[in-house]
């Protein structure tokens, strides 16, 4: 008698595994959707910060994000994890000149209904 595996043998795991993946998939996804919106969130809120200090150290905004690397208020400049490039931020100036603020450039709402752009 010879052993092995039969077609319907097959395709019954392959019914099972295609389930289990239609059922896991679509949380993977939300989870890092999720995680990249969080980094989002804390880059935003650690950039602003370091304006913040900027500001209140020399009377003044930095003239870009790069002003705040290289002055060490950050490591490193900032990634909209949503795009995934740094840089791509919405700058807002303030009136005397100088980065006041940032905000996403990224389109769509965030899970509690607001624009990216106006995290």
């Amino acid at each position: 008698m010879r052993r092995g595996i039969t077609l319907i043998e097959l395709m019954v795991v392959l019914a099972v595994v295609g389930a289990l993946l239609a059922i896991a998939l679509p949380r993977y996804v939300q989870s890092v959707d999720r995680s990249a919106e969080t980094v989002l969130r804390q880059n935003l809120k650690s950039t602003r910060a370091a304006i913040d200090r900027f500001h209140a150290d020399q009377g003044r905004y930095p003239l870009s994000l790069n002003e705040l690397v290289l002055r060490g208020y950050l490591d490193q400049l900032p990634a909209d994890p949503l795009l995934g490039r740094p840089g791509e931020w919405i700058l807002e100036y303030a009136p005397e000149g100088g980065v006041r603020n940032l905000r996403s450039a990224t389109p769509g709402r965030s899970r509690d209904g607001r624009s990216y752009q106006q995290l």
